[in-house]
């Protein structure tokens, strides 16, 4: 099987911290969730992978490394969903094509999606959910009306996970911006089915702002959201790094997840991320904040 992890955003919406790390590699529990999702899906049987990359492109690089198994597709310039798809198209075998946001957290079952779209025999199927804030796909009788028109129809999230037969990419202009959304339109008005695979009973989230991010910490550590097996053990509430460094009279309140940082005498830390090599002030009071190192501590 093979699957395309799209990481190429800029991720402005979580500046400042997006200067430092793309947001595909931003730390999950202390290990970054590009390299957990590789992780999830080679343990279902996924050999083939190809990952794009565009914003801090040599972190991703270096992060993947050679994993056995795994494609990384730099772009000069960013591309979009569409446009990234399409120049992966020489990489892609002739079998149905997985495609995931290197954004999204979720418990939706990569295997039993593939099946689906497989049994169902449609060239694209999505993964949708009923969410309410993202609720903008029409969907009649198992199959996606429309992305933009409301009517007597149910209204549902499109979760960023798609199955696709990789001949549909062909009419898409290669080394051009495009969005596959648009693409979908297209194919829509020219009378392609897609299908919807509800995963309304699954978890999913994406990391768009530092509140979701912090929101995703606080549920995984306060065993109200699914942790993926990849992630190993994971101590609660508090995740603590072994490479981290505590000195006296550190006080943690809430849940907090510390990464490789420096945290000196007499600090509180509540509802925290801290990711590595971060040095953190005797007796800061932190809050509610995600600590990337990008200026976030006033001395």
């Amino acid at each position: 099987m093979q699957a395309m992890i799209l990481a190429a955003g800029v991720g402005t919406r979580l500046l400042p911290h997006t200067l430092i790390r793309p947001k595909p590699l931003f730390p999950i529990l202390n290990q970054p969730l590009l390299l957990l999702t590789i992780k999830r899906l080679q343990r279902l049987g996924f050999d083939h992978i190809l990952v794009n990359c565009h914003h801090l492109r040599h972190q991703i690089v270096s992060a993947i490394g050679e994993i056995p198994g795994v494609t990384v597709l730099e772009e000069e310039t960013i591309l979009g969903t569409g446009g990234g798809l399409r120049t992966a198209f020489k990489h892609i075998r002739d079998e149905p094509l997985l495609v995931t946001n290197g954004d999204i957290y979720h418990t939706v079952d990569f295997s039993e999606f593939y099946r689906y779209h497989i049994e169902n025999k449609a060239p694209v199927t999505l993964a949708m959910k009923n969410y309410f804030c993202f609720n903008k796909v029409m969907v009649r009788d198992g199959k996606i009306i429309s992305f933009d028109n409301r009517g007597e129809c149910d209204q549902l999230a499109f979760t960023g996970l798609h199955m696709i037969n990789p001949e549909i990419l062909v009419d898409i202009k290669p080394d051009e911006y495009s969005c596959i959304v648009d693409h979908y339109r297209k194919l829509l008005n020219d009378g392609v089915d897609i299908t919807c695979y509800r995963a309304d009973d699954c978890f999913w989230t994406d990391m768009g702002t530092p509140v979701d991010y912090l929101n995703l910490h606080q549920g995984l550590l306060e065993n109200d959201i699914p942790c993926w097996s990849e992630v190993g053990a994971v101590r609660r509430p508090y995740c603590i790094d072994k490479k981290a460094k505590l000195q006296a009279n550190i006080e943690l309140a809430g849940w907090a997840c510390i990464g490789g940082a420096h945290i000196e005498n007499g600090s509180h830390l509540e509802r925290v991320v801290v990711w590595d090599d971060v040095c953190i002030p005797a007796g800061s009071q932190l809050v509610g904040e995600i600590v990337s190192g990008h200026g976030d501590i006033q001395e």
